[in-house]
């Protein structure tokens, strides 16, 4: 988004105009993407364990010395025996002194590969299958209770912080690195607001169970309210250190490649130009077909590539917002130290790092490219539009005077 220094101030946009930009974009962008955001977070999520093949079980003739451990649960009791409660569930009666039934096991395997996704493709089809096509929009009000405050916040403060003549970015911030700058500041403040909404919106996404919308709903507001009474309010602000790790680098790539791509396709139509306040008033001149085909392609790469090199934050900040904490048991791990969540966002990274690798560290990359790319594409392109459509309102409007 260039500078609007050519745009005649009388005619030009309000905030209120530029929040209704922001909220327009924001309910069409939350729409369209909440699916691929909630294949990410399960991705992120799960466990790092591969699927196990469908055992063959060996003959057992003996039930003594049993591990105290064996047997399945909550899949055996759902196939074999309604309500059963016991801790050790077998298909087959202690008394029989033959080979088990091997469906019991079979059964654990394919509820681990239900619930186990490899990648985007496989993860819609999954959740879609078994759960439900609504629970692709699991998270969405929430969503959009997150969306329209942190939207409204951000790209008008970024408009502010950018282009108003009393901004210290404008007068002090050499113009190449101003987008940088502008980007961080108002995602700091958006990522501050929103932060508790974020985190519910997280959980939710992340509850496996096919349980109903509203169920999900109420477990997920037990959990965060059992958290606040045991952690304090504060704990609702928990990951937003890596959320700023995730979101401040990202804004600044973001905007900068954003702003600098508009320009180099503005060059490529208009090979003569060049200079900064020209390409400001091409901008505000341009039909909306090219201001929608400049914006769109222009906030998809960008997006895409701040998204795969922040990828490793978002991951992070995944996983330390969905950690349960069992009230019952000590708050410090079994030998003594923090659980990795728990630590700070370079050691509990690089924790990730040395336990599962660089693949551990870009879980979920694509969906979240999936996501990121046309969210920012068809944000941006929408706030674009809707600006242009405000200022050749007001334009009208001070012709007719």
């Amino acid at each position: 988004m260039g500078r609007s220094g050519g745009a005649d101030p009388e005619v030009d946009i309000s905030a209120v105009q530029k929040m209704l930009s922001a909220t327009s974009g924001s309910l069409l962008t939350s729409l369209l993407v909440t699916p691929l955001d909630v294949v990410r977070v399960r991705l992120q999520s799960q466990p790092n364990v591969s699927t196990p093949p469908r055992p063959t079980i060996p003959p057992i003739t003996s039930f003594t010395n049993l591990p105290p451990t064996l047997g399945v649960t909550s899949c055996c009791r759902e196939v074999f025996w309604v309500n059963n409660t016991s801790p050790i569930c077998l298909a087959a009666g202690p008394t029989i002194t033959t080979s088990i039934d091997s469906s019991a096991v079979g059964c654990a395997v394919d509820e681990t590969r239900r619930k186990t996704y490899t990648s985007t493709l496989d993860g819609l089809r999954k959740i879609a299958r078994n759960e439900g096509l609504s629970s692709l929009w699991r998270g969405l009000s929430p969503t959009l209770v997150m969306a329209i405050p942190a939207n409204v916040i951000y790209f008008t403060g970024y408009d502010v912080l950018r282009s108003s003549r009393r901004s210290p970015i404008s007068q002090h911030i050499p113009d190449a690195y101003a987008p940088l700058i502008a980007g961080s500041i108002a995602r700091v403040a958006a990522a501050s607001v929103i932060s508790p909404i974020e985190m519910f919106r997280t959980r939710m996404q992340a509850a496996p169970s096919g349980t109903s919308g509203m169920g999900v709903f109420k477990e997920t507001m037990v959990g965060l309210r059992k958290l606040v009474n045991a952690q304090g309010y504060t704990s609702l602000w928990r990951g937003l250190t890596l959320t700023m790790w995730r979101d401040v680098p990202f804004s600044g790539i973001y905007w900068w490649g954003y702003e600098a791509g508009r320009n180099r396709l503005l060059d490529l139509r208009y090979p003569s130009m060049g200079h900064e306040h020209a390409r400001s008033t091409m901008h505000n001149d341009e039909n909306h077909t090219a201001t929608f085909i400049d914006s769109f392609l222009a906030g998809a790469v960008s997006g895409a590539v701040a998204a795969i090199v922040t990828t490793p934050f978002d991951v992070g900040k995944t996983r330390q917002q969905v950690l349960e904490r069992d009230d019952k048991k000590p708050w410090k791990a079994e030998r003594g130290g923090l659980r990795p969540e728990e630590r700070s966002m370079p050691r509990f990274l690089y924790h990730i790092w040395k336990a599962e690798g660089a693949p551990g560290l870009f879980r979920g990359w694509a969906a979240r490219c999936l996501k990121v790319a046309p969210a920012c594409a068809i944000m941006i392109s929408s706030y674009e539009i809707s600006k242009k459509m405000a200022r050749n309102m007001n334009e009208r409007r001070a012709n007719e005077r």
